[in-house]
């Protein structure tokens, strides 16, 4: 299959544009982007006969040759082996304390470590939720709302359909209470405040960005409130955090946009704090998910889990 670049497509980005075939050609149904990105890595997606780069922007009269793309068949493996905290289960949900360090879902570079792969180990029945029939949602199972590898705390999984599709939109609706602990550079001055920052992912798509006139990426409203618990000992403080919407990476971007990035943040740093953070000694972000609420089903659930011993010891 051959398709030729139209008016209307140019400047949009490979892969984002072959996202949107299977609207159209039932061939794709169920392709993600991801399965798009990683066939034009692979080589089995050219434009005019080149292997090519994910975030090439289109040429009107560009042709681009999809007779060798083939969907990726994954398969989840149940691991037994993996230490994970499960803090409530009953009929329709389940509630783990995941650990830092530990990855929420299978991707194409972790298959077998991850919270995902010790769920379904002991619910199998886990396995079939999934919001579509893509690579992508097979691999996130009952997964309705993710943290980052490096961030402790509570995560919720539903065990069926009905609880997870309830779940995905409340988390939508924003019907859901999240709260997290933070500990960050400085203090700010404000003890409360809200910080109302659009997020773009930045060109590479690896990080977020506070979106600006000049973003080419799609624009989310992002809004996270916070608290000053206390000020710390070196220049740090506690913080609580309660996200209003769900954006990938948004309490991080959002401390780093007011000048108070999280300590052991990788990602979003000061360069005059760089080599503060060795000597904070933290190996990742101290992010913890702390808190959870909502009402399912007429059924009202809380859950909370005290941070791990690292962030801890920076309270001591």
């Amino acid at each position: 299959m051959k398709i030729s670049v139209q008016k209307k497509d140019i400047r949009k980005r490979l892969d984002k544009f072959l996202s949107g075939l299977g609207k159209t050609d039932k061939k794709f149904s169920g392709f993600s982007r991801g399965d798009f990105t990683r066939e034009i890595k692979a080589g089995r997606i050219l434009v005019n006969g080149l292997k090519i780069k994910p975030g090439y922007r289109l040429c009107v009269g560009d042709e681009i040759n999809l007779d060798n793309v083939r969907k990726t068949e994954e398969k989840l493996f149940p691991n037994s082996k993996i230490e994970l905290e499960i803090i409530y289960e009953d009929k329709n949900i389940i509630a783990v304390n995941k650990p830092a360090g530990l990855q929420v879902h299978p991707d194409y570079n972790e298959k077998l470590n991850t919270v995902v792969n010790k769920v379904i180990s002991r619910y199998p029945e886990i396995s079939s939720i999934t919001e579509d029939s893509s690579a992508l949602s097979r691999m996130r199972p009952g997964i309705v709302h993710r943290l980052d590898k490096d961030t402790s705390g509570i995560l919720a999984i539903a065990r069926n359909k009905k609880t997870f599709d309830e779940l995905k939109r409340m988390f939508k609706a924003k019907e859901v209470l999240k709260k997290y602990l933070a500990i960050v550079y400085g203090a700010p001055e404000e003890k409360t405040g809200i910080i109302n920052k659009p997020l773009a992912r930045t060109s590479n798509y690896r990080r977020q960005t506070i979106a600006g006139k000049k973003t080419k990426t799609k624009i989310r409203e992002a809004i996270t409130e916070y608290k000053l618990v206390k000020k710390l000992n070196n220049g740090l403080s506690l913080l609580e955090i309660s996200p209003k919407t769900g954006r990938t990476h948004q309490i991080r971007v959002h401390l780093f946009s007011i000048g108070h990035p999280i300590v052991g943040d990788k990602l979003y740093k000061l360069k005059s704090q760089i080599a503060n953070r060795k000597s904070h000694n933290a190996d990742r972000q101290m992010l913890h998910a702390s808190e959870i609420r909502f009402e399912l089903l007429g059924k009202k659930y809380h859950f909370s889990a005290k941070p791990p011993e690292d962030f801890k010891s920076f309270l001591k």
